[in-house]
């Protein structure tokens, strides 16, 4: 029932509303559009009186202007009211992007473990663009065709009701052709937008993994990825093509026999002189009046399926419960224990975490290990609040964390992960990336942080220091310079709790010298989880808990651990001796 109303035209036209139109814009364009039509019924007439008037001698000096004026007032408000809806096309688009946008960047991550980035891109670029093209062109013009068609009808049947009868016997005809026709389009349109969207989320994904593709030499892999989707849009597009070349000949051939239809007719009755020529001639201007429209109808419909195509996708990311990042309290959490109890946690029916219970005192350095795939990761997305707990409750001092505000909590949390995340751009807008007064950071402050993080040596390096270009998800960086400049950020931020996640997995001895003494100065005084696979990082914590499986197998500290729990034991005597 739910997907039978989504496709009707009440969710297009509530999703269209929702852009707040520029309304004036929009009624002066389609009024201009509706006085061009109407001076455009008025030419045949005055042509008619041309014709059949003509002659050297009675040649109408005041009608020629008038035709004239005519023809340039219809084109100089065409211009205009063709601009007007373009303008009021473009604002939909932009806010409807704006709309997305905000949407995306709100979401929770649990949505983008599901939907491929590229993919969702392709929503907010191209199926908008979509709803653009149907509002801006295809609208104004059905509004206008159709006001044509029923003034053309009129006159005609004023001027020859049994002409027009005649006439009128194609339109069945051809609308029984072309409503079939339409139909197969839409399908064929909304293969090829869902096609277009998976096709740019793998292009995205494999230019952004472009070295993994090169060390791993897996460019015929992904040339034959490519292939195979150019291939299906390609498929998608002759279907499409072969419906425009049913569409265009079927009506040219409609049309054709229609106009020799009625010059034949018309030409007998002129001949009998129960028809003047003005009156055949302005016939068939009238004639091509309604005929044009017609042809854009067909246009109208597909691009009105495709239309509700794109709204769908749109409203499907739309109607996704986003992450609420001013509602709840803001509370300092400085010298705050946390308490975790009884936490579990299933992703799409799968038990990851599952009845996990800690706690940590102010300033403790809590350890994670086990190994790979336990929930260590996991139980960190739970304490950022990228997920929530299926059961089980997490509290900071006496509130739970889902009572504060996702933006004073996630304020108060400094998160180093192995990945060196990195935002291209320059080396500064890094440091003071997602900061209100980014702007108004000293100087001296970020060289102060950046020292803190042992990282001033090598940005001075650099003939640009700070403002150092990184590249795209800091390319033009080693490990451990991203590593230093993600702990130096965490500095500025001067978090009250620090997570590293990995943060020294994947860096060289000589980087992870570095890194590990920054992330030590880091450390001091803050409450600190760390996830580690070298147990080396990690001999000195206050609290070692081992997770397996998703469950607490062991804790206590580095001693206690490898005197009663042998899973941790052997860790320690493959690392450590």
């Amino acid at each position: 029932m739910e997907k039978q109303q989504k496709q009707g035209l009440k969710p297009f036209i509530s999703l269209v509303l929702s852009t707040n139109i520029p309304k004036m814009t929009l009624v002066f364009g389609l009024i201009g559009s509706v006085i061009t039509m109407l001076v455009g019924l008025a030419i045949p007439l005055l042509t008619k009186e041309l014709v059949d008037g003509f002659s050297i001698e009675t040649l109408s000096t005041t009608l020629i202007i008038i035709i004239f004026v005519v023809f340039i007032l219809q084109a100089v408000v065409d211009g205009i009211s063709t601009y007007l809806l373009a303008a009021v096309g473009q604002k939909i688009v932009a806010r409807l992007r704006e709309i997305m946008w905000f949407k995306l960047i709100r979401l929770p991550v649990s949505f983008f473990d599901k939907h491929a980035s590229g993919e969702s891109v392709s929503r907010v670029v191209n199926d908008t663009g979509i709803v653009k093209n149907l509002i801006s062109q295809h609208f104004p013009q059905f509004i206008t065709g159709l006001i044509t068609i029923i003034g053309s009808l009129v006159i005609l049947l004023i001027m020859d009701w049994k002409m027009t009868l005649l006439m009128l016997i194609a339109i069945p005809v051809t609308f029984a052709i072309m409503m079939p026709l339409g139909r197969r389009m839409a399908k064929v349109s909304k293969g090829l937008q869902d096609e277009t969207a998976t096709f740019t989320g793998e292009i995205q994904q494999t230019l952004g993994e472009v070295r993994l593709m090169k060390s791993s030499t897996a460019e015929q892999v992904e040339e034959a990825k490519g292939l195979n989707g150019i291939k299906k849009m390609y498929d998608y597009g002759l279907k499409e093509a072969k419906i425009f070349a049913l569409i265009g000949p079927f009506m040219q051939t409609v049309m054709m026999v229609v106009i020799v239809v009625i010059i034949g007719y018309g030409g007998i009755r002129v001949a009998e002189g129960s028809m003047s020529t003005g009156s055949l001639v302005a016939f068939l201007l009238y004639l091509f009046q309604i005929i044009f429209p017609v042809t854009s109808f067909a246009m109208f419909f597909t691009e009105l399926q495709k239309g509700k195509g794109a709204t769908e996708r749109i409203i499907e990311i739309l109607e996704v419960e986003e992450e609420t990042g001013q509602v709840g309290m803001e509370m300092d959490i400085s010298n705050q224990p946390m308490h975790v109890s009884n936490v579990s946690f299933s992703y799409e029916d799968e038990l990851v975490i599952e009845n996990v219970s800690f706690d940590a005192r102010p300033g403790e350095k809590i350890a994670f290990a086990g190994p790979s795939g336990g929930g260590k990761t996991t139980l960190f997305g739970l304490i950022e609040r990228y997920y929530e707990p299926t059961e089980g409750e997490i509290r900071i001092g006496d509130t739970l964390i889902n009572e504060l505000s996702l933006n004073s909590w996630r304020r108060q949390i400094g998160y180093v992960s192995q990945e060196s995340a990195m935002m291209a751009g320059t080396i500064r807008e890094n440091l003071t990336y997602g900061l209100k007064d980014a702007e108004t950071v000293p100087e001296s402050r970020l060289w102060e942080v950046a020292e803190m993080a042992y990282a001033n040596q090598f940005i001075k390096a650099f003939p640009e220091g700070l403002d150092t270009k990184v590249g795209e998800r800091g390319v033009k960086l080693s490990g451990g310079q991203r590593q230093r400049i993600n702990i130096a950020r965490a500095f500025l931020r001067d978090p009250k709790i620090l997570m590293l996640d990995e943060a020294t997995a994947s860096l060289d001895s000589q980087s992870e010298h570095a890194v590990q003494e920054a992330l030590t100065r880091l450390m001091e005084g803050r409450t600190t989880f760390v996830i580690a696979h070298r147990l080396s990082t990690i001999v000195d914590a206050d609290k070692i808990i081992f997770i397996e499986k998703g469950q607490i197998t062991g804790s206590g500290t580095h001693k206690e651990l490898t005197e009663t729990h042998v899973l941790y034991r052997e860790f320690a005597e493959q690392q450590l001796t």
